[in-house]
Formats: structure tokens, C-alpha cells, sequence
């Protein structure tokens, strides 16, 4: 008598789970999930597409943005923000849809002086609404070496971590009234640009144009 052995529900699920998360993350390329999109040149991919500069000066910033758009998923990138006196500088990372009503999940680095801490600005927008910023120091010198900074989106929560540590979650209340993304798929942008009206105290603090170009580091990008 042949006995055929099967597989529990449970395992199927778990082995399947394997294969698709095996074939949907991608590996840490540039070259292949972004395009640098602004900065004349300013934006630089480099090491065969595993490292991503980009640079600001009195003329402009630059930034890239991924290829592709995705409706939930988790997107961890590393950073290494702009060193010394970069008051006035705002260096991004974030995700965010298109048209007039759009979605957005904001990482924004706010430039400081010299031996000052970086501010960083989360905030999330639902068809064009913001006004759910929260701020914080980070415990760390994000300009000495890379720190990572992950995205995590689905239909329940939106977490945003440093590091691995849960810094902010943003849950789905929308049964209360709140709005929540989760409806429009978000394409993954960042930045470094000049916002030297609002970035350092409120604005006071302008940006040293002396101390140009200001330059940002992106590496190991990983989309799942």
C-alpha cells in the first residue's frame, strides 16, 4: 500500500510566503529601481549602482525617484545626511502618489549648524492633507555614517523606523473619521534641496552658501 504524504495548509501558506517574498525584494541596485530625476547632473550613481549622491548648490538640488509605484510594501534605504554647517538644507526621503489629491509618508532631514542635532520631520498626507507632522531628535550623528530608514505601509499602519527602532506608527482609524492612504499606489522619491525659509529655526538660520556644494549619500536600497 502507498501512502502519499501532504502538505498541512499551514506549511503551503509558509512555503508560498517564501516564494513570493524570495522573488519580491529587490536587491540593492540603483541602476535598476531608480532614475535620477532632477539636478543636472548633481545626482550621480555610482560603485555599479550601489551607492547614489546628490549634491546642492546656489543654482539647484537634485533628487531621483523610483522606477516603478507600489501600493504597500516596506522600503528601507540607507542615509548618510549632508556634514557640518548645513543649515538651511533639507535632505528627503519619503513615498508619494500623484495628481492634486495625492498620498505621501515623509522622512525630511532639516539641515543644522555646526554640532547641532538634525531634526527629522515625518508627516503623512491623504488626498492632499497633511497636517499630521511630528518631529525628533535622532540619538545618533546621522552625518558621521550610514543609519537606515525604513517605511513600512499596509492597510492596518504605516511605521516608520531608524535603525530597526519603531519611531512612529500612523494607524488606520479611519471607522473615527481619519483619513488614511491606501488607495493610490506611491512611487519612492528623494532629495536635497534648499529650504533655508523655513528648515533651521523656523527660517532664521539661512544657508552658507560658502559651504557649497552639500553633498548626501543613499546606499542599500531595499524595496519589498
Amino acid at each position: 500500500r502507498t501512502h502519499t504524504k501532504t502538505m498541512s495548509p499551514f506549511k503551503i501558506f509558509f512555503f508560498t510566503t517564501l516564494l513570493v517574498a524570495a522573488f519580491s525584494v529587490s536587491a540593492a541596485d540603483f541602476n535598476t529601481d531608480v532614475n535620477v530625476a532632477w539636478g543636472n547632473g548633481r545626482g550621480k550613481i555610482l560603485n555599479n549602482g550601489q551607492l547614489l549622491t546628490l549634491s546642492l548648490d546656489k543654482s539647484s538640488g537634485s533628487g531621483f525617484q523610483s522606477k516603478t509605484e507600489y501600493l504597500f510594501g516596506k522600503i528601507d534605504m540607507q542615509i548618510k545626511l549632508v556634514p557640518g554647517n548645513s543649515a538651511g538644507t533639507v535632505t528627503t526621503f519619503y513615498l508619494k502618489s500623484e495628481g492634486s489629491t495625492w498620498d505621501e509618508i515623509d522622512f525630511e532631514f532639516l539641515g543644522n549648524m555646526s554640532g547641532d542635532p538634525y531634526t527629522l520631520h515625518t508627516n503623512v498626507y491623504t488626498q492632499g492633507k497633511g497636517d499630521k507632522e511630528q518631529q525628533f531628535q535622532l540619538w545618533c550623528d546621522p552625518t558621521a555614517n550610514f543609519h537606515t530608514y525604513s517605511i513600512l505601509w499596509n492597510p492596518q499602519r504605516i511605521i516608520l523606523t531608524v535603525d530597526d527602532t519603531p519611531i512612529r506608527e500612523f494607524k488606520n482609524y479611519e471607522s473615527l473619521g481619519v483619513l488614511f492612504p491606501k488607495n493610490k499606489p506611491m512611487r519612492m522619491y528623494a532629495s536635497l534641496w534648499n529650504a533655508d525659509d523655513w528648515a533651521t529655526r523656523g527660517g532664521l538660520v539661512k544657508t552658507d552658501w560658502s559651504k557649497a556644494p552639500f553633498m548626501a549619500s543613499y546606499r542599500n536600497i531595499k524595496i519589498d
